[in-house]
């Protein structure tokens, strides 16, 4: 092997001489790490298992390793498709699918004069699902606005104790015990979620409005490096400056951008720090007022949806969103409608 290494050596004491690298039939394999001696590397190799994203670095967002297969023979028969890929990174989150044969690789020579193809070449994908490396979510989403005093906080156990159907309450229940007996600190690691994402619509000008966005570390012992948050909303498409972060738009449904990565500047925020007063990076982003499409009412102005780190952060609920003070004396003035004419009836059958 060149560029990794299998874990386990296996059972090799058939072969008298030229011991191979690994004899299990089912080898798991582990990136190597940065320094390695130049004889055992290949390129887009020894990263240590760190994988950064294509949109924040598109140079370095490949690994590779080589793998010389001893006893498969050199024609399309001999050589059978691998299977049962798992990829574990981070953890059992990643679900492959089976190896399937794609054109065959071809590599250009380094003069670049003669192209050369690999015999077969297979195919393995593999998703990601938040759902598979831990059963409750890892972060949440509160939301606040200058037009409006009501912040939305992340509600107490939101990544904790929302599936604890035998006992429902008990975390309630955890967090009077502990107020007497533990001290503050532990509060953020049992009550709180590791990452919390806030989004405050913090100015509103004639043609423009403005947005502040805070993501804080409550994890104690975790600093996150290349941390990465992805938003959506109806406005992207009309973002015309990003503060203190990098912005990438994605477009997964076409030509519709209302999805956007974001993630830090090199050397400034991109390392995000354990819990303390160094455990949040913020940013704000500039959005021009489309007059067809905006609107601060029914909480057009908050995100639909975020994303760290991949894994999909818990909303508050649509009915809890600070809504517009105008907003709030239109519901009440409905509802005096039906006790008027109650009252009127009232007053009718008396007489």
């Amino acid at each position: 092997m060149v560029g990794a290494q299998a874990t386990e050596q296996g059972d090799c004491s058939r072969f008298k001489g030229n011991i191979p690298h690994c004899c299990k039939k089912d080898p798991t394999v582990v990136d190597l790490l940065p320094g390695t001696p130049y004889n055992m590397q290949i390129a887009n190799c020894c990263k240590g298992g760190v994988i950064n994203s294509r949109a924040q670095d598109p140079v370095h967002h490949a690994a590779s390793f080589q793998v010389s297969v001893g006893l498969a023979g050199t024609t399309n028969k001999t050589v059978k498709v691998p299977k049962n890929f798992t990829l574990k990174a981070p953890g059992p989150g990643y679900t492959c699918g089976p190896a399937k044969f794609v054109k065959p690789t071809k590599f250009v020579a380094q003069d670049g004069r003669r192209t050369t193809q690999a015999s077969m070449t297979w195919n393995v994908t593999c998703q990601y699902s938040h759902f598979l490396p831990q059963n409750t979510p890892t972060c949440c989403v509160s939301l606040s606005s200058f037009y409006n005093d009501t912040i939305v906080n992340c509600s107490t156990c939101t990544c904790g104790c929302q599936n604890n159907i035998n006992q429902p309450g008990s975390c309630l229940l955890l967090y009077m015990v502990l107020a007497e007996t533990a001290p503050l600190f532990w509060f953020n690691v049992l009550l709180m979620c590791p990452i919390q994402v806030h989004w405050h619509v913090k100015l509103n000008y004639k043609d423009y409005w403005q947005v502040k966005i805070t993501v804080t570390n409550f994890k104690y012992r975790m600093n996150y490096t290349q941390w990465n948050p992805v938003v959506q909303h109806p406005n992207l498409d009309n973002l015309t400056q990003v503060f203190s972060f990098n912005y990438k738009p994605l477009t997964p449904y076409g030509g519709i951008n209302d999805t956007a990565m974001l993630w830090g500047v090199e050397y400034y925020n991109d390392l995000l720090m354990e819990a303390g007063p160094r455990g949040n990076v913020q940013a704000e982003l500039l959005f021009r007022k489309d007059p067809s499409t905006f609107t601060f009412q029914k909480g057009w102005a908050f995100p639909r949806r975020i994303y760290f780190n991949g894994d999909n952060c818990v909303m508050p609920p649509p009915d809890a969103y600070p809504w517009l003070p105008n907003g709030a004396l239109t519901v009440k003035s409905h509802l005096l409608l039906p006790l008027t004419f109650l009252w009127a009836c009232l007053a009718f059958l008396l007489v």
